[in-house]
């Protein structure tokens, strides 16, 4: 799934048996020392995610995003130099009791010493948002992690969105809402002060952390809604679908989109907003 921001549900069947735990964790120093970990340090250190003296809320949704990151910060917490605090957190939305069942036994098997709350957010946010109840759940549940990350007394909040989730979000915006826009590695919580909300998994690619998820025999949650399951259509299965096309001739158009956030040319757009107000290219434009 996509972690939180419930931006879209996938079922990972395992191709093996759960593999033993200490062959899990080895696992991602060793095996996916390239794809995964090196990746997750890397992201550490570019955007400065994880400084000294920080208490970090781990958002556990039970999905395969999250399930890695809770992991790759116990292994950072316990080979890393870098000396921080962590409190694994996970919301229950209003999961089936199954659902809730199968959460607790996989962070029981990985070690996770996972602090559960319950809310009814599912069932508030089918009423007040019948047709696309997407949106209003991702917006509570959010913020009823950031309320639990406070009432911990951390100062930031690690989500589980990745590398995928990154240039679908951007062509979302480029292709739907008419705004070039892409998710932050990192920032600042509007109505929670003092609390920053962390990306840790921002370079890794989603085939990775399946790969992971699947070798290690674990079975992660999809998201579990029935709500959203009912609802026909998913832009962002649309989006996934046209990168994947667009690769069959273009191999890094994925990388492009990604790298496209980090090269704009302000001296080459049609306008701009910064601290909420438009700007357009012809406020400076000098005629000869």
């Amino acid at each position: 799934m996509s972690d939180i921001a419930g931006q879209g549900c996938d079922i990972l069947v395992p191709f093996n048996e759960r593999k033993p735990l200490e062959e899990i964790e080895r696992s991602i120093i060793k095996k996916y020392r390239k794809t995964v970990w090196s990746k997750f340090i890397k992201a550490i250190k570019d955007y400065k995610l994880v400084e000294d003296g920080d208490k970090i809320a781990v958002a556990i949704s039970g999905g395969k995003d999250s399930l890695l990151m809770a992991k790759l910060f116990q292994e950072l917490k316990r080979h890393g130099q870098v000396n921080f605090e962590l409190e694994f957190i996970a919301m229950n939305p209003g999961y089936h009791e199954n659902i809730k069942e199968l959460l607790i036994d996989n962070c029981n098997y990985l070690n996770i010493p996972v602090n559960i709350f319950d809310t009814d957010i599912f069932e508030i946010a089918n009423k007040i948002a019948k047709d696309y109840p997407c949106y209003m759940c991702a917006r509570m549940r959010r913020g009823s992690l950031y309320a639990k990350a406070r009432e911990l007394g951390c100062n930031k909040l690690a989500l589980g969105h990745h590398f995928n989730d990154v240039i679908e979000t951007t062509l979302l915006n480029v292709l739907y809402a008419g705004n070039f826009k892409t998710m932050l590695p990192k920032l600042k919580a509007t109505n929670f002060e003092g609390i920053e909300l962390i990306r840790p998994l921002y370079y890794i690619e989603e085939k990775n952390i399946q790969r992971f998820i699947q070798g290690s025999g674990i079975w992660p949650l999809n998201c579990a809604c029935m709500v959203a399951a009912k609802k026909i259509g998913n832009k962002r299965y649309e989006i996934k679908a046209l990168i994947e096309n667009i690769k069959k001739d273009f191999n890094d158009v994925d990388k492009s989109i990604f790298k496209a956030a980090e090269n704009v040319n302000k001296d080459a757009i049609l306008g701009w907003i910064e601290d909420g107000e438009h700007h357009s290219y012809l406020d400076g434009y000098k005629e000869d």
